[in-house]
């Protein structure tokens, strides 16, 4: 993990960005004043539920009952820290 995640950070969409279900890319897209971002709908699942209420480890959880049998902590931490270097989330 780095420095800036850990599993008790509350992740939450940064205010430059704007994440959304764009209906005509058929995905969640990521919106900046700049362009959008197509997100895959992992990436998807993930973001939206980047609340600012929600824990790393809460948002793991979820994820592990929504998908039950899936392996996936390591990549969602691999995802939100991808995130956070392109500052689509930010800490609570």
């Amino acid at each position: 993990m780095s420095d800036a995640l850990s599993a008790d950070t509350i992740p939450a969409i940064a205010p430059t960005f704007r994440f959304q279900w764009e209906e005509a890319q058929d995905c969640f897209v990521i919106l900046y004043p700049e362009g959008m971002v197509k997100l895959s709908p992992s990436a998807g699942e993930i973001l939206k539920r980047c609340d600012g209420k929600r824990t790393v480890d809460e948002i793991i959880e979820q994820l592990r009952s929504a998908f039950p049998g899936a392996d996936l902590a390591g990549d969602v931490m691999k995802f939100m820290e991808v995130a956070y270097g392109n500052g689509w989330l930010k800490s609570v």
